[in-house]
Formats: structure tokens, sequence, C-alpha cells
């Protein structure tokens, strides 16, 4: 089959940290089911030493995954920005070549593990956290039907510009402090995008896991994370449905050049790609 994009095999997956990541795991097994002589690795990179690391890839490289703190940085040294990338200013995927191509996964893969885990029909929602995935699942839970969300960060200035976010692409946000214990109404849903190793006050994580609805947790290292741990009765997602499904579209990407143009024998890919997790 054709394949749009560079010719090289070597890909990678870039953050800081990065040791905990499985990806290498999931894209190793779709390359090996999918006959694709590629090889998929992790490095350490942090944001200072990213735009020496990326100019010192030669031809033999066809693309990269990004995850914090990298995800705006990739977004600068786009050449060409796909709509969900334009939208969050954020990309976690480059596909290289004579121009740099950059994606955001997030939001697609967000959006389909949680209709896949059956919490796809939220009416309002909480998102914790105020970075580049917390952008992402805002446009995500936009798509979904969801109308109100409550905002929660740490900082009020970071609350202020993912309020301004919300409302340019149509939902209606309010904003609370995270650090407080003041939790201003009940939600269907609550996504969390804070590190696995955040830890709130008991009181705070009490009144989030009281009225927070279902809970789906973006980390997934450590696991259970301790906001994980508060949510004793209602359904928690991992984030590794997320990590799953946004590494498909990925595959995609390195493939065909295109995050929508299904992969041959996709739900083969689905079934080794989620064997590779357990």
């Amino acid at each position: 089959m054709p394949v749009v994009g560079p010719a090289g095999s070597r890909l990678a997956v870039w953050g800081d940290p990065i040791d905990h990541s499985r990806s290498p795991d999931l894209h190793g097994a779709a390359y090996r089911l999918l006959g694709l002589d590629w090889e998929y690795g992790r490095r350490r990179v942090d944001e200072a030493g990213f735009d020496a690391a990326l100019d010192a890839l030669d031809a033999t490289w066809r693309g990269l995954s990004l995850t914090m703190p990298l995800k705006e940085r990739a977004h600068a040294r786009a050449d060409r920005l796909d709509e969900d990338a334009l939208l969050t200013g954020a990309v976690n995927t480059l596909l290289l070549g004579e121009e740099v191509r950059g994606f955001n996964t997030d939001v697609g893969g967000l959006t389909s593990a949680l209709v896949a885990g059956g919490l796809g029909a939220a009416g309002t929602a909480r998102v914790l956290g105020g970075g580049a995935t917390a952008r992402s699942a805002l446009v995500s839970l936009r798509r979904l039907g969801v109308g109100v969300v409550e905002l929660s960060t740490r900082r009020a200035e970071q609350a202020a510009e993912l309020a301004g976010f919300a409302d340019r692409i149509g939902l209606r946000a309010t904003t609370a402090e995270l650090g407080s214990e003041a939790v201003r109404s009940a939600v269907d849903l609550t996504i969390s995008t804070l590190p696995g190793t955040a830890v709130l006050p008991d009181g705070v994580m009490s009144a989030l896991a009281g009225r927070g609805g279902a809970l789906f947790s973006a980390a997934y290292a450590p696991w259970p994370t301790p906001l994980v741990l508060a949510w004793t009765d209602a359904p928690v997602l991992s984030g590794l449905e997320m990590l799953l499904h946004q590494a498909v579209r990925q595959i995609r990407i390195f493939l065909h050049g295109d995050a929508e143009q299904e992969l041959p024998d996709e739900p083969g890919v689905l079934e080794v790609m989620r064997a590779a997790l357990r």
C-alpha cells in the first residue's frame, strides 16, 4: 500500500519523565502485526533540549510521539498543523519529512476512550488541571455534547486562561481553586489531567469524589493514583485507555499521513495493543 510521508523507519516517544511510558509496548505490538520493520523507542528529552534534539535527527527518522512537557514546543516547531493541534496549541505527534507535520491525537483518543468506557454521555463535567491535556479534554467534552464544565486548577491565572479557551470552543465554564475544599456543583464526569503522583488534601479529594461522578484519570503510572483511591463508589477509567486510542491514531499518521484513515485489520491491531498493556 502507498505510504505518505518519510521513508525512515525510526520512531520514539520523548518526554520528561519518560521511563514509565507504555507507548513502546503499544507501537511495537502494532508494528509486528502490520508487518512493519520499524523500531520505536523512548528518550528522555526536556523542554530546554527539545529543539536541539529535533534538529539532530536524520533521514532515518519517521516520526515522534510527544508527552509532557513537550507538547507546546512541538506545536511551535511544526510546519503544518492538524485541526486539533491548531485548536489546542498542543502537538503530541510529529510526522517528519521535508516538512514537519504536527498532530494532536489526544482529543480523538480521549473521545474514543470515554465512549468505549461507557462515559460518553455525560451532561456536565469537571476538569482538574490546566495544561495541554486539559485543553484537549475540553475539546473532547465539547464534541461529546457536554455543555457545562467546572475547571479546577491550582492557579487563578491558569483557570482564567482555560475558561477563555472553553468559551471560544462553545463550552460554559466556571472555575474553582483546586487547593480549596469548595466543590461548587455535582457533575456526571471528572477528568483529571493531574500527574499520577499528585496528592491533594484529604478534604479536597473527598469533596471531589463525593460530587464528581465517574472519573477518567489521564495518568496511569503509578496506578492507582491517590485520587483514584479516593473514588470509591463510581466508575474509574485509566489513562491507559486514552493512551491506547490515541496511539492508534498516531500509527495511522505514521503509516498513511492521516489520523482518520483506518489501519489494515484495525480491530486486530487494537486487540494486540490492548494485550500488550496487560
